[in-house]
């Protein structure tokens, strides 16, 4: 397996003023925020971070501010995918010549590409870095299912394809993942309420939004599973489910964001046309928060 990067990644939020514009002050408060609570590594612009409402050129300026605020303390992985190989490709460049660890590369979305199209853009971007690569799998949002045979397809033509993230919410292919490839490379969970049982599965770790929002109590968690104290484990577990559960039943980003204000570190709103979290679902994160 794969060995570089494990552990509970930040899949970090996008901090915008109110104004809508980029807000780095806050950005660079939620990077030292989130590595002084435990998490062990950042994975900025992802779906998380908002990526699909930035242009090019704030995604590479929010990860320049990624990377100097972090000053190497754990790895960053920014994701780099697009629509088009070549706007990959540059943003992977620049990621690499700005000092990132790795890159998470989601298929490309919107156009309902075949597999060998799929592939054929990994095999390009990839190939164009030197660092490696973390094929991002979420079928929901690119309408292609990187299922564990392709995935081990990839694994097999794609030398830098060293890590994996499953936000399938599939706990089945997640297994057959972690079982059939994990001594080929690192499995990472992107499913919020999967995150205990990919653990006790073995993955290598979680890329989650969460984190966010509960940093220190993921991190309990996941000690607890690696001490195996797993009484221990299913106690924190059992506690931190409900917000885990309200954060993936539907507008994950303003959920995210919604739970940041809850918890007094707000990140200010999505960007438009994303809106606010309101009504029922933002009063039971309220509630399931106030358990902890």
């Amino acid at each position: 397996m794969s060995e570089d990067l494990e552990g509970v990644y930040s899949a970090v939020a996008t901090p915008f003023t109110q104004d809508q514009h980029l807000d780095e002050a806050g950005l660079r408060r939620l990077v030292d925020r989130t590595i002084e609570s435990g998490i062990h590594g950042l994975v900025p612009l992802g779906s998380t971070g908002e990526f699909f409402a930035l242009s090019r050129g704030e995604r590479e300026c929010a990860l320049e501010v990624v990377l100097e605020q972090t000053a190497g303390r754990v790895p960053v992985v920014p994701h780099t995918g697009a629509t088009s190989t070549a706007e990959a490709i540059a943003l992977s460049q620049h990621a690499e010549k700005a000092g990132a660890t790795a890159l998470m590369l989601v298929a490309p979305y919107y156009e309902p590409f075949s597999i060998e199209e799929v592939k054929s853009y990994y095999k390009d971007v990839a190939g164009s870095v030197s660092i490696p690569v973390m094929a991002y799998n979420l079928p929901a949002a690119t309408g292609v299912n990187l299922t564990p045979q392709i995935l081990g397809e990839l694994i097999d033509e794609v030398p830098n394809v060293k890590y994996v993230k499953d936000t399938s919410g599939d706990f089945t292919a997640a297994a057959q993942l972690i079982h059939e490839f994990g001594d080929r490379v690192s499995v990472f969970v992107g499913w919020d309420t999967l995150f205990y049982a990919a653990l006790l599965e073995g993955a290598a770790g979680s890329v989650i939004g969460a984190a966010n929002v509960v940093p220190r109590q993921l991190i309990a968690v996941y000690d607890a599973i690696q001490a195996s104290d797993l009484a221990l484990a299913r106690k924190l577990w059992a506690t931190l489910f409900p917000v885990m559960s309200t954060l993936v039943s539907g507008g994950y980003t303003a959920a995210v964001k919604a739970g940041m204000e809850l918890v007094g570190h707000p990140a200010g709103p999505q960007r438009a046309p994303g809106a606010a979290l309101t009504g029922p679902r933002l009063r039971e994160l309220e509630k399931a928060l106030a358990a902890l």
